[in-house]
């Protein structure tokens, strides 16, 4: 398992976040369904940054209840561990830009973060990627009367995910399922 990096960037100074939780979550995870309305605008901003840094972009959030508001942007380096660097280049040029954007009006603390291994699988790369892996489906409402289901992770189609529950295979309907994230108990 990987630790979860995370780069802060305030304004003038850096602060630098390497957790040794395994079991801390990055607090988007539980708060997607309530984005605020710039981070479409940020995510929209930041892909071709990362992309040139040779990085992906996992998810954003902008908390604007924190003094002063702190915008966390989750990256990804598809070719290896994503480690402190890549979240310090991240940073670095994400800042210009977004400075440069003017679409965060105030002052506001950036943070670049990897989104370690509790995550939320959403691509098909993911799904690919960790195959085999433990991972936990909510479906909503509950299908087959229930609305949480663990399982290794057999493969995802246009229609259907795929656990392997000891042996015998679970199909759930993806139209069904609300999220689909990595165990970090099990896997």
């Amino acid at each position: 398992m990987r630790d979860e990096s995370t780069l802060v960037r305030y304004k003038t100074s850096w602060k630098i976040y390497l957790s040794q939780e395994v079991g801390q979550r990055p607090l988007f995870l539980f708060i997607s369904h309530m984005t605020h309305p710039l981070v479409p605008q940020i995510i929209e901003l930041a892909t071709p940054v990362a992309e040139e840094l040779g990085l992906e972009v996992v998810g954003a959030v902008f908390h604007t209840n924190q003094r002063p508001p702190v915008l966390r942007l989750d990256i990804r380096n598809p070719y290896q561990d994503t480690g402190l660097d890549d979240c310090e280049r991240m940073s670095r040029a994400l800042e210009v830009s977004l400075d440069a954007a003017e679409i965060i009006p105030d002052t506001y603390v950036l943070e670049v973060s990897s989104p370690g291994i509790s995550r939320q699988l959403i691509t098909d790369r993911e799904f690919i990627s960790f195959k085999g892996f433990s991972v936990i489906v909510w479906t909503s409402p509950a299908y087959e009367q229930q609305q949480e289901w663990m399982g290794q992770l057999v493969r995802r189609d246009e229609t259907t995910v795929y656990l392997n529950q000891k042996g015998r295979v679970v199909e759930i309907p993806r139209t069904s399922i609300t999220k689909v994230q990595l165990d970090e108990h099990r896997s």
